[in-house]
């Protein structure tokens, strides 16, 4: 079936493939696709190359070679994209292989100034020897999603990993020497020294690496890191997931294929079909996401009370239209829709560390982007008692009695608790002593003395 589908989506190519090899298992000794599309317009623009690397479950790997550069204006995630392959193996030969054929179909790969990789590509020399005269950088974009991640393992305190996100998306914006330093001055600050070198902070005062970013605008940079964003979730959605590289690379293809902004660099017929029926979602259908976010909607609208659908609704609205990045750990998972990172606990009932969610016991954007991430809808145990449809009258007196003041008021109390808490359990014994002492004055002075209150 992937076999076919994916023969079919490249023979209705508009644009015939220069290149295009496939064979005839489920899984692929070596794959290689460009259109006279991408062709010319790497033909246009080879000065840049940028190569992004994406694995499935079987440990096989689809490299992307996209344009980059001040000249290149294409939107669209996958506009840029210029060449597909999957190497026989991902050693020196098959990669020496793998670039050799994309040179025998693209003369321009001599104009070639610049490769940018990611820091976990590890056989630079067999670039080296393929493109002898081009200088290979880390990208901008994957020492940004290195860091991000290493900030999500270290298992810093929150405000730290706020702060550290939030000044390294500031950053990546503006790459001036002057904010590489100072986050490099942050990173050194805030990270204990043993684990360090773990983030490579020196790449920040690496001068070349960002020369080759600092030309972009805020907005440009803004745009140009979402898009790749968008580019990758959408290579590790369909590719990641399955162990069947055709199924995977028949999924990218009619991605491509259905989404406009895309459809140029495939070169694929506009008259090109789907034979897939809405009812036939999966994985590999481009319109999965919005199928969920359906299910979704029905699902609150049928187990929920009228305003308590109204308010889900509301934060679904938000999820719909935010990018949302999520890592899973194992029994929490962290999501951030382009705000505060906020912890989700999905087991029945669920439950966020958001306002939304201790106000109201309800489902939140973070609830909900969970569930569509998994495809998955809302189940009746995830709701808190109060909440089943048929409890609640009236959105005013939801309003009325669950958002106060006063509940505001012990909503940011008990997070301050949480996080002294957190703070006192990781110091050290005289510094817990010095700080227990510091709050034992404060509570003798504010709400009585010890005998009487215990802190």
């Amino acid at each position: 079936m992937a076999l076919t589908m994916l023969n079919g989506l490249l023979i209705k190519d508009s644009s015939p493939p220069m290149l295009h090899q496939v064979s005839k298992t489920p899984q692929l000794d070596a794959f290689n696709y460009q259109s006279c599309f991408m062709q010319d317009l790497f033909a246009h623009f080879p000065e840049v190359l940028f190569i992004h690397r994406t694995y499935n479950p079987r440990g096989k790997v689809l490299y992307t070679f996209l344009v980059d550069g001040p000249q290149v204006q294409v939107e669209g995630p996958l506009a840029r994209a210029v060449y597909f392959a999957i190497p026989t193996n991902e050693d020196a030969r098959g990669l020496a292989q793998m670039f050799q054929v994309f040179k025998k179909f693209n003369p321009a790969w001599e104009r070639v100034n610049t490769i940018l990789v990611d820091p976990h590509f590890l056989l630079l020399p067999t670039l080296t020897v393929e493109f002898p005269t081009a200088e290979v950088l880390l990208s901008a974009f994957h020492i940004c999603k290195f860091l991000q991640g290493k900030f999500y393992q270290l298992s810093l305190e929150q405000p730290v990993q706020r702060l550290l996100l939030t000044s390294l998306q500031s950053t990546m914006c503006s790459a001036t020497a002057g904010n590489l330093r100072k986050l490099y001055t942050l990173l050194n600050s805030c990270i204990p020294p043993s684990r360090l070198p773990e983030l490579h902070s020196h790449w920040l005062l690496n001068d070349r690496i960002w020369l080759a970013h600092r030309w972009r605008s805020r907005a440009q940079s803004s745009r140009y890191f979402q898009s790749l964003e968008v580019m990758a979730r959408i290579l590790s959605q369909f590719f990641g997931t399955t162990p069947f590289e055709k199924q995977g690379m028949a999924a990218v293809f009619r991605y491509m294929q259905q989404n406009p902004s895309d459809k140029a660099g495939l070169g694929l017929a506009e008259r090109a079909q789907d034979n897939h029926t809405p009812s036939e979602a999966s994985p590999e259908n481009p319109n999965t996401e919005q199928l969920v976010e359906a299910r979704i909607q029905h699902s609150l609208n049928a187990i929920c009370t009228g305003p308590a659908a109204q308010l889900c609704l509301g934060e679904l609205a938000v999820v719909q239209k935010s990018m949302h990045l999520i890592g899973s750990g194992s029994e929490k998972m962290n999501i951030q829709i382009l705000e505060d990172t906020h912890n989700v606990q999905p087991q029945p009932p669920a439950s966020c560390s958001c306002y939304f969610n201790q106000a109201f016991r309800l489902p939140c954007r973070h609830i909900l982007a969970m569930l569509s991430a998994r495809q998955q809808v809302l189940q009746p145990d995830m709701l808190q008692a109060q909440w089943p449809s048929g409890c609640a009258t009236s959105l005013d007196s939801i309003l009325g009695s669950k958002w106060s003041a006063s509940l505001d008021k012990h909503l940011a109390v008990t997070l301050l608790t949480e996080e002294v808490g957190r703070l006192l359990q990781h110091c050290s014994e005289e510094e817990f002593e010095r700080r227990y002492s510091t709050l034992r004055e404060l509570a003798d002075s504010w709400i009585g003395p010890y005998e009487q209150v215990q802190l």
